[in-house]
């Protein structure tokens, strides 16, 4: 059984409930791999190796070592290369990212994407830490910092999620990036890969945790008209 554990949703981000509900170190007992936000939506979490490393909007990495820190959302798994397909990518982009993965037929699955190599060129935003009563994350995304970097050696990880599931998560590819270096990360809206080795894991279980001891989250009030637009435009991305 290969899984891919998730905490929070998006729409609850959309709804105003940013508040951290789960610690760092209880998200790390269900993967060492994975992506999300700290409390407040401060920022964009990239987790490799099980070491967390968060991107603020000053454009610094930061190396997460206190196990209670809070997340609101994140997503993880549990790196298994022995079960992933190990691909080569070439004159890779985020437009044609899909399609390079078109006989593995991930259009109904879950999975786990992790490319390392030589990116020409990585787009990415980060999302500013918020403060109650906070704000939309759409409202987040307008006014959101974005940095750039070229030729950079990093990794860029995240997951695919079918489209019936848009709502829970987003649909489409969720990327992050953290280079070698550790001086540039975040969510990535676009990039340029001219050489990269990468691995593709299926997931057959999707265990989605909710933040049932949160007053606010238990009383909030979801608004279904628009989600799905507010959504894809606050998360970007070249789909």
């Amino acid at each position: 059984m290969t899984t891919v554990y998730q905490h929070g949703t998006l729409a609850q981000l959309m709804a105003k409930q940013m508040a951290g509900t789960i610690t760092v170190g209880e998200l790390l007992t269900h993967g060492d791999t994975g992506i999300g936000t700290l409390d407040g939506l401060d920022g964009e979490v990239i987790i490799l190796n099980g070491d967390v490393y968060q991107a603020d909007s000053t454009g610094a990495v930061n190396h997460i070592t206190d196990k209670e820190t809070t997340l609101p959302f994140a997503s993880v798994h549990f790196d298994q290369p022995d079960i992933s397909y190990q691909l080569p990518f070439n004159a890779t982009t985020y437009q044609n990212l899909s399609s390079q993965l078109t006989e593995k037929q991930i259009d109904n699955v879950f999975s786990a994407l992790k490319l390392h190599g030589h990116f020409t060129h990585v787009h990415v935003r980060v999302a500013p830490k918020q403060t109650k009563p906070y704000p939309s994350l759409l409202t987040v995304a307008q006014h959101q910092p974005e940095f750039e970097t070229r030729d950079v050696q990093g990794t860029l990880v995240g997951y695919y999620a079918p489209a019936v599931f848009g709502g829970a998560t987003a649909a489409g590819w969720h990327l992050h990036f953290l280079a070698d270096d550790h001086q540039f990360a975040g969510h990535v809206l676009d990039f340029e890969a001219d050489d990269m080795v990468g691995s593709l894991l299926i997931f057959d279980e999707f265990e989605q945790h909710l933040p049932i001891d949160n007053h606010d989250f238990r009383a909030m009030k979801q608004d279904m008209a628009g989600l799905q637009d507010g959504i894809e435009a606050s998360e970007g991305g070249r789909k």
